[in-house]
């Protein structure tokens, strides 16, 4: 359930948020750095998620307080392990109202809760699932749908951070220092280069066949250099670490299983 194809983020996904949003790609590359966990997919191909139990409480009036505490409870947190583990809180919480709790969930690389589905560009959360669990492209979109839809591409446009990260992350943003995170990114992006799309296409698809990159960052590390002369190994195809045509090739055939 929920494992899709995983295409990760394109160059057209990409340039279609600055368009929407009217804004330049080092603001978009900024936000995604500093704002998401840097990869919309788990290693098994489902979209990131998190399940938020305060949010399932109140979709449901309470309802299920009482047979699943975990799940549905008036107080935030109580999350537990990341990752597949969300799944399987997910999971029971269908059981319970599925609906319900797919709004309540935060979905892909933005984290968009489900509840704001309609909101951000899709007709029902069900849509929005099934988007997301196909790309990242339709991950960013919601992400840039919900930009969209709160009146933040202004703070983008001006590189007003503070005004940004206060409505994005709310008002304790300056605790973990958002504002100052984002500007320090979008200063460096802005002075380039930008990462590579190509490269971080290849770091989740090397991800997606178990091998590790140390990241999804689009930056061609060490890691990254091991993984690829290690799948190249494994396909035959002369080891050099390097990220050529054929290897590219070699991988999305074989990530796409």
């Amino acid at each position: 359930m929920f494992e899709g194809k995983g295409k990760p983020l394109s160059e057209s996904g990409l340039a279609q948020a600055g368009q929407t949003l009217g804004v330049q790609l080092p603001a978009l590359w900024a936000v995604m750095t500093v704002e998401t966990k840097g990869c919309g997919f788990l290693p098994d191909r489902r979209p990131l998620i998190l399940f938020e139990r305060h949010w399932f409480r109140k979709l449901t009036n309470g309802k299920f307080d009482q047979v699943a505490p975990d799940l549905s409870n008036p107080t935030w947190g109580g999350y537990g392990k990341s990752g597949a583990y969300q799944y399987e809180r997910l999971e029971r919480a269908i059981q319970l109202d599925r609906t319900a709790a797919l709004q309540s969930a935060s979905w892909g690389l933005g984290q968009v809760m489900g509840f704001n589905a309609k909101a951000v560009g899709f007709p029902d959360v069900e849509a929005m699932v099934k988007a997301m669990c196909d790309s990242e492209d339709a991950q960013f979109q919601g992400m840039v749908g919900f930009i969209e839809s709160n009146g933040l591409s202004r703070f983008l446009r001006s590189g007003d951070w503070s005004s940004f990260a206060k409505f994005y992350n709310g008002p304790e943003f300056q605790k973990n220092q958002y504002d100052t995170k984002l500007a320090r990114a979008s200063a460096r992006f802005t002075a380039g280069p930008l990462p590579n799309l190509r490269v971080r296409a290849a770091q989740i698809y090397l991800n997606f066949l178990g091998y590790d990159t140390g990241g999804v960052d689009g930056w061609f590390g060490e890691r990254s250099h091991r993984a690829v002369m290690k799948f190249q190994t494994s396909k035959g195809i002369a080891s050099s670490g390097a990220l050529d045509d054929e290897t590219f090739a070699a991988l999305e055939t074989a990530s796409a299983g």
